[in-house]
C-alpha cells in the first residue's frame, strides 16, 4: 500500500492501514527517544550538578506529572472534536524542551525544560493513539502494539545514549536529537492530513460508535467501572515496577555490582529492548487468545523473575530483567485496547487517561522512590519493588473478552 493514496483517500473501516500505522510507530519511537535522554542524563546530572536520589526522582516527576495531568483533558476534548493539526504542535514543545534541556546550567531550569517536554508528551500521546485505533480495522491489538513499539524502542536507547555519547559529550549531547524533533514534526504533518480526511466521515464514524456501544450493553455500568478501576490498578503495579528499574537499576548495579556507569546502561538497554519485544508482541497474541489472557499472563508472569533479581549474581540479573521485561510490557496496549472497547465513543478520554496514568505513575515512583532510596539503599528499592507483579492477580476480575469486544 502507497503512503501517498493512504493520504489522499480513506479506506474501508475494516482494512488495516499499516504506512499510518508504522508513520505514528516512528514518530512515537522519535519522541520517545528524546524523552528517553532525561534519564539516560541522570547518572550525568548526578555528578555535574551534585544532585542526590530525590532530586534526580523530581526531575522525572516534573516531565511524567505534567504529561499525566494534562493527557486526560487532551482526550476528552479531541472526543468532542478531533483536532488533527496539534500532532506537530505537539512535538514542537518537545523540541523547545530539548534545547533547553541541553543547554540548562542549573537544576531549575533543567525542570523547566522537562515540563516542556512532558506537555508535548501530553499532545502527542491521546491524539496518536486515536490515529492508531482508526487506522486499526479489526486488528486492535496488532496496531496498538505497532504503535507502542515504537515507543518502547525510543525508551530503550536512552541507556545507550548513556554509553556511548553523554559519558563523553554530556549534557550538551541531547542538541543533537533536535534533528529527531525536526522529522518527527514533518512526519505528523501528514499524519494529521490523513487524520482530518477520516473525520469527514460522521455517518461512518457514527455508526461505528453505536454498534460498539451496543456490544459494551453485555455489561453493566457497575461491571465496567469495576473492570475499569482494575485495569487502572494493574496500569499502577506494572509502571511502578517499571520505574524502579528505568531510573534506579543502574545504580544498582554500579552500587551493588561494582560496574561502570557505561556497562550498567547497557544491562538497563537490555530490559528496556526485552520490553519493546514484549509489546510488539502481546497485542497480536491477545488477537488471538484473547485480551484478558495475556494481561494475566503478562502481569502475573512477570513475579518469578522479578523476585529472583535482587538475589542474582550479575550474569542472572541480566537474564532475569530480561525476561521480567518482556513479559510485563506485553500488557500495556492491550489494557489501553481493552478499556477502549469498555467505554467505545471514548477512545482520546481512555488513551489520555491510561498514557497519562503511565506517565504520572512513572513520574511519582521515581520522586517517592529516590525519597525511600536516600533514607535505606538502592539495593532496598530492588527488594520492595520486586513484589509488585504479584498484585497482577487482580485481573481475574476482569470480564471476559466476549462480554467485551466491541468489533
Amino acid at each position: 500500500m502507497n503512503v501517498s493514496k493512504v493520504l489522499s483517500k480513506s479506506v474501508p473501516v475494516s482494512a488495516t492501514v499499516f504506512p499510518i500505522l508504522f508513520a505514528i510507530s516512528i514518530v512515537h519511537l522519535l519522541n520517545d527517544t528524546m524523552q528517553s535522554t532525561v534519564t539516560a542524563l541522570f547518572p550525568i546530572l548526578k555528578d555535574s550538578l551534585q544532585l542526590n536520589y530525590t532530586q534526580v526522582g523530581i526531575i522525572a516527576f516534573a516531565m511524567n506529572i505534567t504529561a499525566s495531568l494534562m493527557q486526560p483533558f487532551v482526550g476528552y476534548f479531541s472526543d468532542l472534536k478531533p483536532r488533527p493539526y496539534i500532532l506537530p504542535i505537539g512535538v514542537c514543545f518537545t523540541l523547545a524542551g530539548i534545547v533547553a534541556l541541553a543547554v540548562a546550567p542549573y537544576y531549575a531550569l533543567i525542570l523547566l525544560a522537562v515540563v516542556s517536554m512532558g506537555i508535548g508528551s501530553a499532545i502527542f500521546h491521546p491524539e496518536s493513539s486515536r490515529v492508531a485505533y482508526l487506522s486499526a480495522g479489526e486488528r486492535r491489538g496488532l496496531a496498538q502494539s505497532i504503535f507502542q513499539v515504537g515507543g518502547n524502542i525510543g525508551s530503550a536507547l536512552g541507556p545507550i545514549m548513556t554509553a556511548v555519547l553523554f559519558v563523553k559529550i554530556g549534557q550538551f549531547g541531547v542538541i543533537w536529537f533536535s534533528f529527531a524533533a525536526i522529522v518527527a514534526i514533518v512526519i505528523q504533518t501528514f499524519v494529521a492530513r490523513w487524520y482530518s480526511r477520516q473525520n469527514v466521515q460522521p455517518r461512518k464514524a457514527k455508526a461505528a460508535s453505536t454498534a460498539a456501544a451496543g456490544a459494551a450493553r453485555k455489561l453493566s455500568a457497575k461491571q465496567v467501572g469495576w473492570a475499569i478501576v482494575t485495569l487502572v490498578f494493574l496500569v499502577f503495579t506494572k509502571h511502578i515496577y517499571m520505574s524502579s528499574i528505568t531510573s534506579y537499576y543502574s545504580f544498582y548495579l554500579i552500587d551493588d555490582y561494582g560496574v561502570s556507569v557505561g556497562r550498567a546502561q547497557w544491562f538497563l538497554f537490555a530490559f528496556l529492548a526485552a520490553s519493546a519485544a514484549g509489546t510488539f508482541i502481546g497485542g497480536p497474541l491477545a488477537d488471538r487468545y484473547g485480551r484478558r489472557n495475556i494481561i494475566w499472563f503478562s502481569i502475573l508472569g512477570t513475579a518469578p523473575f522479578s523476585i529472583l533479581l535482587p538475589y542474582a549474581n550479575l550474569m542472572w540479573s541480566g537474564v532475569l530483567c530480561i525476561c521480567a521485561g518482556f513479559i510485563l510490557s506485553s500488557a500495556f496496549s492491550i489494557i489501553v485496547v481493552f478499556a477502549q472497547e469498555l467505554l467505545p465513543g471514548k477512545v482520546g478520554l481512555i488513551s489520555g487517561l491510561f498514557f497519562g496514568l503511565a506517565f504520572g505513575i512513572g513520574g511519582l515512583g521515581s520522586a517517592v522512590l529516590g525519597w525511600v532510596a536516600d533514607a535505606t539503599s538502592i539495593a532496598f528499592i530492588m527488594k520492595l519493588c520486586a513484589y509488585l507483579p504479584l498484585l497482577g492477580i487482580v485481573a481475574v476480575l476482569l470480564p471476559k473478552d466476549d462480554k467485551v469486544r466491541a468489533i
